[in-house]
């Protein structure tokens, strides 16, 4: 085990064996952690466009869109104006990379 130590493990009704999990070295959890099926491990192209940082800034704008446009992304609920950026993001992205 490195030098660093684990944070005392939570008490609860699980299927955790604590006792034996603690009991394990750093190795041993990177062996297991390898072998588990359902966590694949990542490589380091799956973080190549990976970043660190908030979500973009936005920007108020007075846009007029169609009515029956609004009127249909307000009808999917709360966050409407969200799912209007989403597409319109998308669009662009599209429209980026085409050039």
């Amino acid at each position: 085990m490195s030098g660093r130590s684990r944070p005392a493990p939570r008490r609860g009704k699980g299927r955790t064996d604590w006792k034996r999990i603690a009991q394990l070295s750093d190795v041993g959890i990177e062996r297991m952690a390898a072998r588990d099926a359902d966590n694949p491990a990542t490589k380091k192209a799956d973080w190549a466009k990976a970043f660190i940082g908030g979500p973009p800034l936005k920007t108020p704008v007075n846009a007029k869109f169609d009515v029956d446009v609004v009127e249909w992304f307000k009808r999917q609920g709360r966050g409407y104006q969200a799912r209007m950026n989403a597409v319109l993001r998308r669009y662009m992205e599209v429209h980026r990379k085409a050039g």
